[in-house]
């Protein structure tokens, strides 16, 4: 059952607490390879699953859900909102085995994540629209998500979204949701 943005708690709308996530895909040359972003919405905090073979659903339930088990407790991922895309129809599953209630935006709605659509973009600098993805190392994505989640920014008074995230985890202000 596909759950609506609509009922997303308001604890993820505001960014007070952590573990509120979206996620979507940026896809290669000819489709045939991918990238999963999950970014964190209060710390902007950017995870990244390569998909250099393909985006099936399957492939994309289990770099998510890789992705989203790793996590600390203290940041632990409460939801996760995405678009309508078929790559998300193993989203139940994805909901059991990382622990997390998935959210779906409006279709056609992608402002509905503006987080992700941000960094999608911060990600097209390194992984121009059009390139095949699939030429790079899951080693060289990583390092492109530890460049971005390195970059100060202006919205987190020139801090960056790690030293936000880690400091996640030596607070009290934590979500129990």
């Amino acid at each position: 059952m596909v759950v609506s943005i609509s009922e997303r708690p308001a604890a993820a709308e505001d960014r007070a607490v952590p573990g509120h996530w979206e996620g979507d895909l940026i896809v290669g040359a000819s489709n045939g390879s991918a990238i999963a972003t999950i970014v964190e919405r209060r710390s902007r905090y950017m995870l990244l699953g390569h998909l250099p073979t393909d985006h099936t659903a399957a492939s994309v339930a289990a770099a998510v859900t890789t992705q989203l088990t790793a996590l600390p407790a203290q940041v632990k991922a409460h939801t996760l909102t995405w678009d309508q895309g078929i790559e998300m129809a193993h989203h139940a599953q994805i909901a059991v085995d990382a622990g997390v209630k998935v959210f779906f935006c409006d279709p056609a709605s992608p402002w509905q994540r503006p987080t992700n659509e941000n960094h999608n973009g911060l990600l097209r600098q390194y992984f121009p629209k059009g390139t095949d993805l699939s030429v790079h190392t899951a080693e060289q994505v990583a390092f492109v998500a530890d460049e971005i989640n390195d970059r100060p920014r202006k919205v987190l008074g020139w801090r960056t979204p790690r030293e936000v995230f880690y400091d996640t985890l030596h607070t009290d202000k934590i979500s129990t949701l």
